[in-house]
């Protein structure tokens, strides 16, 4: 115990100790800002996938509805019966929207049935201009969590970035500031790893600019 308080004593070691501190310090900070500069947080995320619309070739009497919300079809099952024409599945998916309307008239305009390819799932970040978008590529890497899913890191890469920005809403202002424009960017994942994933969780994601 007394070598070690004459060690403390002696400047030199002292000195040397403080250096050694000082790098470690710097070492951290060189590190985490590597690491921060690197990456590009998107919060505003959503797990989704392209919406398939299933509407009649013509106008006609709504028959039946032969799917609810949550099912799972295949190619060729029966969704909807309208007038002498039957509504089937052109895909395996999954009915997100069934509208019941049975005995109503309804056109081809009529969003009968709505479903997605639970295949297709990606995730939808939102991202403002000035945060990183410059430095976003479809292929890099990208890490996600879902909020009802906590705990847990799936991965995934850029596979989209939207050409244009959001359409902002109209406003007023006096401001001479021109607003800050947003952008949706697309990360794709193997849903058959994830099964766990849903369409419309919510999600936080990271992309490292650095992977590609």
């Amino acid at each position: 115990m007394k070598k070690l308080f004459s060690l403390f004593k002696n400047k030199k070691f002292t000195r040397t100790i403080g250096i050694i501190f000082v790098l470690l310090i710097l070492l951290s900070s060189y590190v985490y800002f590597q690491k921060t500069t690197e990456r590009v947080f998107i919060d505003n995320s959503l797990v989704q996938a392209p919406v398939l619309t299933i509407s009649p070739s013509s106008a006609g009497k709504v028959q039946e509805i032969d799917v609810k919300e949550g099912q799972a079809v295949q190619t060729g099952d029966t969704l909807a019966v309208v007038g002498s024409e039957t509504l089937r599945a052109d895909t395996d998916g999954l009915i997100i929207s069934a509208s019941d309307l049975t005995g109503s008239v309804v056109n081809q305009q009529t969003q009968l049935i709505q479903m997605i390819r639970p295949v297709n799932l990606r995730v939808a970040g939102t991202i403002d201009e000035n945060k990183g978008l410059k430095d976003i590529r479809v292929g890099q890497t990208v890490s996600f969590t879902v909020d009802a899913l906590p705990g847990n890191t799936y991965w995934g890469y850029i596979d989209e970035i939207s050409p244009s920005a959001l359409a902002p809403a109209f406003s007023f202002s006096t401001s001479s500031e021109r607003a800050t424009q947003q952008f949706t960017v697309y990360a794709k994942f193997d849903s058959s790893l994830y099964p766990l994933i849903k369409n419309g969780m919510s999600v936080k994601m990271i992309v490292y600019t650095s992977t590609k």
